[in-house]
């Protein structure tokens, strides 16, 4: 049987041909889907490329326009192989297309319209500057945090998010107190709370017992007119060490103190004299205390009357009537004794001695006293010139 010889138009022959080029269609599979001759097929191929090349080809010669129209159509299919190329090297090289927002940003400093490009490479305007506010937040965020991490330490790692605010506020950053709480649980920043307990105080004695001559009364009108004392325990490896100190209740600074490994009225003595050596007060002044047989002590009496100053002791197993120089022996273990394992006693006053004179007295933030240090706030409403206090043991 005969089969009829077909006949086909250029632009069909061309059409085939971009099946081939353009769709990575075989030219097997071609031949077999349109019914066509493959030896026909790869001489239109051949002709194509030679036409592309400017040699001659094996069928009818295009014309220069035809020629040029083939090379625009070669150049607009390789430009659009790129442009995918690079759609999909930016997909798996820039995972949340952070990469790509960098890079959209170095453009722009080039005058690339920022829409050009993003359509480039496949970034919403909206998106980049989304990112781009989100970046610089970030970027704020990371700043902040050294500055918060550098304050929690600074303070022994004893700053609530409160204090935290107030300390960046006096070196001129302003944060909110919950961003602070959010960045510094981010870091695992956080003030740890030990609370432990030991007796100290035994009322349980014959000795005269003074009125409760202060009736918490703990806001004085000036610096002088009523402190308060008490003893605490600190833990060391070779054994206890007691602390005596004294506050005085207008600025809620420790005005004297004094350690040793037992606890006998001397040791409270100790203390009232080097905060009366260094505090020179006037006849009058109350010094409020528990009803410690420390403080009922003739010597510790004796001590009292030789200065005119008036004693006062709290009411029996009432605790609160003496809650300022409480709190102060709360912050001075969470703040620093309960962070420490003191090999001995004489590690332990020296740390305690750092405390109360270059952290609590200088530096401690007091919501009491409007987040300013005791030294800072006698300085501002007194005007008096800094006291520099020498260790007593």
């Amino acid at each position: 049987m005969t089969r009829t010889r077909r006949h086909f138009d250029a632009s069909f022959k061309l059409q085939v041909v971009k099946m081939i080029k353009e769709q990575g269609l075989s030219v097997s599979q071609v031949c077999k889907d349109m019914d066509l001759g493959e030896t026909n097929v790869r001489k239109w191929l051949k002709q194509y490329d030679d036409e592309l090349t400017g040699q001659p080809g094996l069928g009818k010669p295009l014309t220069p326009e035809q020629q040029r129209i083939r090379q625009l159509e070669e150049e607009n299919r390789r430009l659009r192989q790129d442009v995918e190329i690079l759609k999909k090297a930016f997909g798996l090289l820039c995972p949340g297309t952070e990469m790509s927002q960098r890079l959209v940003r170095q453009l722009q400093q080039e005058a690339a319209p920022v829409r050009r490009v993003g359509e480039l490479l496949g970034i919403s305007r909206s998106g980049y500057y989304e990112a781009c506010q989100r970046w610089a937040r970030e970027q704020a965020a990371c700043v902040l945090s050294v500055h918060i991490k550098a304050s929690f330490h600074a303070s022994g790692g004893s700053y609530g998010s409160r204090r935290i605010v107030t300390e960046l506020a006096g070196k001129g950053i302003a944060i909110g107190r919950y961003r602070v709480r959010r960045l510094m649980r981010e870091q695992g920043l956080k003030a740890c709370w030990k609370p432990k307990f030991v007796h100290t105080t035994d009322s349980k004695h014959n000795l005269p017992v003074a009125e409760n001559v202060l009736d918490r009364r703990f806001e004085p009108a000036a610096p002088n007119q009523a402190w308060v004392s008490d003893i605490t325990y600190i833990r060391t490896r070779t054994g206890w060490l007691y602390l005596a100190a004294v506050l005085d209740l207008y600025s809620r600074k420790i005005v004297g103190w004094a350690m040793a490994p037992t606890m006998p009225a001397s040791l409270v003595c100790a203390a009232l004299q080097m905060a009366i050596a260094q505090r020179n007060p006037a006849a009058g002044l109350i010094v409020h205390s528990d009803r410690g047989s420390q403080y009922a002590s003739a010597e510790y009496q004796a001590l009292l009357q030789r200065h005119g100053l008036v004693c006062s002791m709290s009411r029996k197993g009432n605790c609160w009537d003496n809650a300022v120089m409480e709190r102060f022996f709360l912050n001075l273990k969470m703040e620093r004794v309960w962070r420490r394992d003191y090999a001995n006693q004489n590690e332990a006053v020296h740390d305690v001695a750092d405390y109360i004179v270059e952290f609590y007295n200088a530096r401690r933030l007091h919501s009491k006293l409007g987040y300013q240090s005791p030294n800072a706030f006698e300085r501002k409403l007194i005007g008096q010139a800094p006291i520099v206090v020498s260790e007593i043991i």
